[in-house]
């Protein structure tokens, strides 16, 4: 069975730090490219961040630039979401998603696999 599992989400302050990380099992992510997405309450779902299977070429939504980076460990099996100088409005649940297409993870649809989500809430 093939399952992203995401973790490291939680409580911080305007201004903290979070990472997340989205561990695959029962597959190898070497194959795929990674997306980051995020589902703010009322509010549709938005990718936040996207990486190559090599982790050659990474993208970012123009909300988080500069304040997050995505990598991958792909000996690790896992992705990551380092999420710096957090904003309220990053509050969200945040997955991750694989597909073995770059641009099928950049259009965030029908995607090969989604993980089950992370509750990240940036309140003082």
């Amino acid at each position: 069975q093939l399952q992203l599992v995401e973790s490291g989400g939680g409580l911080v302050q305007p201004g903290g730090s979070l990472r997340l990380s989205c561990a695959a099992s029962g597959f190898t992510l070497d194959y795929y490219a990674i997306g980051w997405f995020r589902q703010a309450p009322g509010k549709e779902r938005e990718g936040v961040s996207y990486i190559t299977s090599s982790g050659g070429l990474k993208s970012y939504a123009d909300s988080v630039k500069g304040r997050f980076t995505i990598s991958r460990d792909n000996a690790k099996n896992t992705v990551y979401l380092q999420m710096n100088s957090l904003k309220p409005e990053d509050t969200a649940v945040y997955y991750c998603a694989a597909d073995r297409s770059w641009g099928t993870i950049r259009a965030g649809r029908y995607l090969e696999v989604w993980g089950q989500g992370t509750l990240v809430t940036v309140s003082s």
